[in-house]
């Protein structure tokens, strides 16, 4: 079991880095226009304090930690060139100690969609009344 757990914390751990990498990638200005605005969209939400799912709702709380990001940094990291990257990621390694960005910008977009979500429903209910 603590061999499974070591793996995880592992993989954690390179998960952070490789979205820190995202972070350095997306503000260099050889990192193609799509892949910058893909990249910010990646890091502003593995970096918000405000989840699209929030975690209090068992299991589907943390699907977006376990699913949504990772799959968002696959692509990211398909869309930027890989000499930029692999600079970008040697930067991450050497940083690792370093507090990570604030991403009020990703947490203002999740609040956001939930107000529309909420207005959506509102909206609704009230229509069906």
């Amino acid at each position: 079991m603590s061999t499974a757990f070591g793996r995880l914390k592992g993989w954690a751990r390179r998960m952070k880095s490789e979205v820190y990498a995202l972070y350095l990638a997306y503000r260099d200005p050889r990192t193609p226009l799509h892949a910058r605005l893909f990249a910010a969209l990646v890091v502003a939400y593995a970096f918000s304090p405000i989840d699209l799912i929030p975690d209090a709702i068992p299991v589907l709380g943390h699907l977006d930690d376990v699913i949504l990001v990772p799959l968002g940094v696959a692509l990211a990291v398909r869309l930027i060139p890989p000499h930029v990257l692999a600079e970008c990621r040697r930067r991450a390694g050497e940083r690792s100690g370093e507090i990570r960005p604030a991403a009020w910008a990703g947490a203002a977009v999740v609040a956001v969609l939930w107000l529309l979500m909420i207005s959506l429903a509102a909206f609704l209910l009230a229509r069906a009344v």
